[in-house]
């Protein structure tokens, strides 16, 4: 078996990208988007007429509408391919507002239901602040199941976990950037801080006995995901996806679920105010969720741009 094909027996593959035709060759199982990934998708001569397609449809709503809308069309022709899920993610701009996040999850879930797609089948892909994980702890009260992304500290993940959210989804390669930058050293896959940070985030689950998924995502090289082999889910974008396909390399589960601990880790607190101060005192985390934050809101108004034009 190829590599590709050898981490799946150990790991389930998620597909990275709003290219849809790109992933069909390397059987995902779920596929995961963000407004970035749209943005450039609709930007292909591939996807303009499907684009252009929806926003006629929908002309006369609001640019933000069609923009769902145009969202949604991609998870469901994704949904025609991978058997399992897709991520679709609410606004980056609510970030900092629970009921607004609610809302609007709510309304994506609603275009999704009146396509004929299960709840069961969408993800709701939501920023890990304080404010969207309370969101996202309401909507899976509701049997509406998030995946929260953004997630660079450990106390983002244990907020998720008292949380029952369905799926996080630690940066590994954003992690390992911002360490990069400031120590002026390359890591190996071992000494990644990526691969550590979601190492350690899957012990803690496992010793705790937490239901909530961890997904590896945001990989820079193939050694990153070999190192996290037999993590819950990984997501992959395609051209590391055609890396795996194309290697012999034998592939070594590196995270095993065990026991519990004799020692376990103690329950990290996540009440509000410690969970803020937690946050605050991780410098890398604190800037790499702003950042993130930022970048898809700018890609999120030049896709309404796009609509608009």
């Amino acid at each position: 078996m190829n590599t590709l094909d050898q981490l799946k027996q150990f790991t389930t593959v998620v597909a990275d990208t709003g290219d849809f035709n790109a992933m069909r060759a390397y059987a995902p199982r779920d596929a995961t988007t963000n407004p970035s990934l749209i943005l450039k998708a609709v930007q292909q001569d591939a996807y303009k007429p499907l684009f252009s397609e929806t926003v006629a449809k929908h002309r006369g709503q609001s640019t933000g509408s069609i923009a769902d809308q145009v969202l949604v069309r991609f998870g469901l022709e994704i949904l025609k391919i991978v058997p399992g899920r897709v991520s679709t993610e609410v606004d980056a701009r609510l970030s900092f507002d629970s009921k607004a996040t609610i809302a609007k999850a709510h309304e994506l879930i609603a275009l999704y239901q009146a396509a004929g797609v299960s709840r069961d089948r969408v993800l709701i892909k939501i920023a890990a602040t304080w404010e969207g994980i309370v969101a996202a702890t309401v909507l899976e009260k509701e049997g509406i199941h998030c995946n929260l992304t953004l997630l660079f500290s450990p106390i983002q993940a244990a907020a998720c976990a008292e949380g029952n959210i369905t799926l996080i989804s630690p940066f590994v390669g954003r992690i390992m950037d911002w360490y990069k930058k400031r120590d002026g050293k390359d890591f190996t896959a071992e000494d990644d801080p990526g691969v550590q940070s979601v190492r350690a985030i899957y012990a803690y689950y496992k010793n705790h006995g937490y239901k909530t998924q961890v997904m590896g995502a945001s990989f820079r090289n193939v050694g990153e995901i070999l190192a996290l082999a037999g993590c819950d889910l990984l997501t992959i974008s395609p051209d590391l996806l055609n890396q795996l396909q194309s290697m012999n390399e034998p592939v070594v589960r590196k995270l095993i679920p065990v026991e519990k601990a004799a020692i376990a880790p103690l329950r990290l607190d996540v009440t509000e105010p410690a969970f803020r101060y937690a946050f605050n005192a991780d410098a890398m985390a604190t800037e790499k969720l702003a950042e993130g934050i930022r970048a898809f809101a700018v890609d999120t108004e030049k896709l309404e741009a796009l609509i608009a034009l």
